[in-house]
């Protein structure tokens, strides 16, 4: 059985809440299957130490450069508790307040104050505090946070003078089995140096994000380590840790760190103003090459992804991509699965051109597709409001590839998606939930909000909830 995957959730204080939210990570972890690409290994020009003085060789002057850029990230939460309804009955019990502390690292990527972490860090947090390697502090504010890449953006107030800063080397020259240190505040201890070399790259399919291809390490990482440097042995920074494979809570040797590619993207879009991360998309949609569909096709060995769908008028499309053509390579980087295309695609300013390698009947061509922006509109407050029939007190409307991309689902989907119930309305007493997807009514097809204005009693609706379909009669 795999072990789970545990996001680096910060420690909680008391330490029995610690306890718990480890225990309660666990819980959490996935069994799907994870991949890497195919890696490229080391060339000539790196080299294992040759001798005993080799041997003695000592990772301090890259520590000596990059650990003063690390930080340490304390981010205070208020939660209400509600009181036990038996209490209550009676007068008692009012809701309390607990105050929540999270444990966690970041990295300063420019003198002015800006630091990057994980979002999980800091989400929901009232207060933030960064403490610098040489114990000076600050508050700090969140400039940008991004979710679904798992990376945050603060801004320290009152800095006065030009801080350390991590360089962010986004090249992506690393191959597997190079040396990189990580450099974090695991279980508050304080910071911490720990080495290791990189075990995969492009690992995607791990459970952490849809849309992720991650830079895989057996440097020690534990809870508290969110947040912080992966470096290399020039003292860049090539990713930031964010989590692991584990049993236990702690390191199992097994830790992964968002690209630094990615990292770029989020801190570029949060110093120029953005309020969000703008992902651009390819418009196509496929499946990995596995082997039996490698031996169908007569590759030499499973690559690339199939595509099964390319979406009208999309980059793809007018970049001459079909059906049936593999993808290999985005910009030269191989990919072999939708989530590390997502990734590469993702990596784009939209409008930026991509070049795309793909086999088309045996032989490999290169195209270039002007990524872009999904089409549509992903405001829920554009719902519309079911005032009659079966439906009535439902929110709704027409799915498009920027709302459902928005919600974590499939851009091609097509659908209803409710919105909003209002409570104690019919529909919410025949059991419908926020984020149902309605796909047919009576075996049709429904595409379009006005479809269901009149749906009656002994119709039949399928939704999609949570990736699994299912089918019933209103009564």
């Amino acid at each position: 059985m795999r072990p789970p995957m545990l996001k680096l959730r910060d420690l909680m204080k008391p330490s029995t809440l610690a306890v718990a939210a480890v225990l309660a990570l666990a819980a959490c972890g996935r069994s799907d299957p994870s991949r890497a690409q195919d890696e490229v290994f080391a060339d000539a020009n790196r080299v294992v130490p040759s001798d005993a003085q080799g041997m003695k060789s000592s990772f301090a002057p890259v520590v000596r450069s990059a650990a003063p850029a690390v930080v340490n990230i304390s981010a205070r939460t208020v939660q209400r508790i509600q009181a036990d309804p038996f209490f209550q009955m009676f007068g008692g019990g009012m809701p309390q307040q607990r105050v929540a502390e999270s444990i966690g690292s970041g990295v300063i990527v420019r003198s002015e104050g800006i630091v990057v972490t994980n979002n999980h860090v800091i989400e929901n947090a009232q207060q933030i505090r960064v403490t610098l390697n040489d114990r000076r502090e600050y508050s700090a504010t969140v400039v940008l946070a991004d979710e679904r890449s798992d990376i945050a953006v603060l801004k320290l107030e009152g800095v006065g003078e030009r801080l350390p800063t991590l360089n962010i080397d986004d090249r992506e020259q690393q191959q597997v089995g190079d040396l990189v240190l990580a450099i974090g505040n695991p279980f508050g201890v304080g910071q911490t140096v720990t080495n290791g070399i990189i075990s995969a790259l492009n690992r995607t399919e791990t459970g952490i994000s849809d849309s992720g291809s991650f830079i895989q390490t057996d440097a020690a990482i534990n809870p508290g380590n969110s947040g912080g440097a992966l470096v290399d042995m020039d003292g860049d920074l090539i990713g930031i840790n964010t989590a692991i494979f584990s049993r236990s809570g702690s390191s199992s040797g097994v830790g992964f760190a968002i690209p630094a590619s990615m990292v770029k993207r989020v801190v570029d879009s949060a110093v120029g103003g953005a309020t969000a991360v703008v992902r651009p998309w390819l418009g196509v949609k496929g499946q990995g090459v596995s082997a039996d569909i490698a031996r169908s096709l007569g590759l030499e060995r499973p690559q690339g992804l199939v595509v099964s769908d390319v979406y009208a008028n999309g980059p793809a499309a007018k970049a001459g991509i079909r059906e049936c053509d593999i993808i290999t390579a985005v910009d030269g980087q191989e990919v072999n699965d939708q989530g590390g295309l997502n990734f590469r695609v993702g990596a784009h300013d939209p409008n930026e051109t991509a070049e795309i390698t793909l086999l088309r009947d045996g032989r490999s061509q290169t195209v270039r597709a002007r990524v872009e922006r999904l089409p549509g509109n992903a405001d829920l407050e554009r719902a519309t409001t079911i005032s009659s029939g079966a439906l009535t007190g439902a929110q709704v409307l027409g799915l498009n590839p920027a709302l459902a991309d928005s919600l974590g689902g499939d851009p091609f989907a097509s659908g209803v998606i409710i919105a909003r119930i209002q409570r104690g309305s019919y529909a919410n007493r025949i059991g419908l939930q926020t984020g149902d997807l309605i796909v047919s009514l009576n075996g049709r097809a429904v595409t379009a909000t006005n479809a269901l204005t009149n749906v009656q009693r002994g119709d039949e609706v399928t939704i999609e909830r949570r990736g699994q379909r299912i089918t019933g009669r209103v009564r």
